[in-house]
């Protein structure tokens, strides 16, 4: 099989796996939190498992450490806000509320790297933010999530420009790693100073260890490693379409797992629709303005 194709294989495989997230997020029945810290435990081990295997050098400078290390408590939060809102609400809320990520990037992006914000993505945000006021219209029930869940779109889109700076000097695979790092330290240390962690148990049921061990492991080491490995051979492009599936993947996944729990109004899919199409049309109009 053709490389490309193989990997453009691999990158469905691993965006629908992060689509997969949400579904974990809503069975395992433990607050977000202590989910995250979960999460981030075994998927800095089993990184930190990979590297020795593969006998990887991850030494890295102490501005890098800095840097990766105070990233990390972003991502952390992007992760909290991102369950917390799959607790309050429901999964394809929570997802398309995520998808609004490309709105804040835009707003954003600009901001950090002192450039002009353009015409073009201001109308993409327009159409982003007529989509969410169709959610928040017609699932108002569902406000807190829809909070959530768009708090959780800034601190992904937040980490991901910090990121896309970071990457210029060093190996995603090691950034990653050291976030893993960083979001550990800081949930560990919130957990401290709220009393929760002293009093951590470590009697789940045998359900939730399997789902968090799914989550630790191929939702979050096995899916990042795989996910930058395609980019050596797939363009920004095409990677920036498939990763767009990930809100679609998931929803509809939470339907099958969930069926009616997760059917919503017309409106809300009006509104997914709008934001969806806006967030597919992002990278085609970023392409184009590139090439002009």
């Amino acid at each position: 099989m053709d490389i490309n194709k193989k990997n453009l294989i691999i990158l469905h495989l691993t965006v629908l796996i992060w689509g997969f997230t949400g579904v974990l997020g809503k069975v395992i029945s433990i607050d977000a939190v202590p989910l995250v810290w979960y999460r981030v435990l075994i998927g800095t081990s089993t990184l930190f498992l990979w590297f020795i295997a593969t006998k990887k050098n991850i030494k890295i400078t102490k501005l890098q450490f800095i840097q990766f290390f105070l990233t990390g408590g972003i991502v952390a939060i992007h992760w909290i806000f991102f369950f917390h809102a799959i607790k309050v609400s429901t999964v394809s809320v929570t997802l398309v509320c995520l998808s609004s990520f490309t709105l804040f990037t835009a707003i954003l992006e600009p901001l950090i790297k002192k450039q002009s914000i353009q015409m073009g993505d201001v109308l993409i945000g327009l159409l982003i933010i007529l989509g969410i006021y169709m959610i928040f219209k017609f699932e108002g029930q569902y406000t807190l999530g829809i909070i959530f869940g768009l708090l959780a779109a800034v601190a992904s889109s937040l980490f991901s420009t910090i990121n896309s700076t970071l990457v210029q000097k060093s190996e995603p695979s090691i950034i990653g790693f050291y976030e893993l790092v960083g979001g550990l330290f800081w949930i560990t240390i919130y957990r401290i100073y709220d009393g929760s962690f002293q009093n951590m148990s470590f009697n789940l049921s045998v359900n939730n260890w399997i789902y968090i061990g799914i989550l630790g492991t191929l939702c979050t080491s096995v899916a990042y490693v795989a996910g930058v490995s395609v980019m050596r051979t797939l363009s920004a492009f095409r990677v920036a379409l498939v990763t767009n599936l990930e809100p679609v993947y998931g929803i509809i996944l939470a339907y099958f797992f969930f069926k009616d729990k997760e059917q919503m109004t017309g409106g809300f899919y009006i509104g997914a629709m709008i934001i969806l199409g806006a967030v597919f049309l992002y990278p085609v109009y970023k392409k184009r303005y590139n090439k002009g």
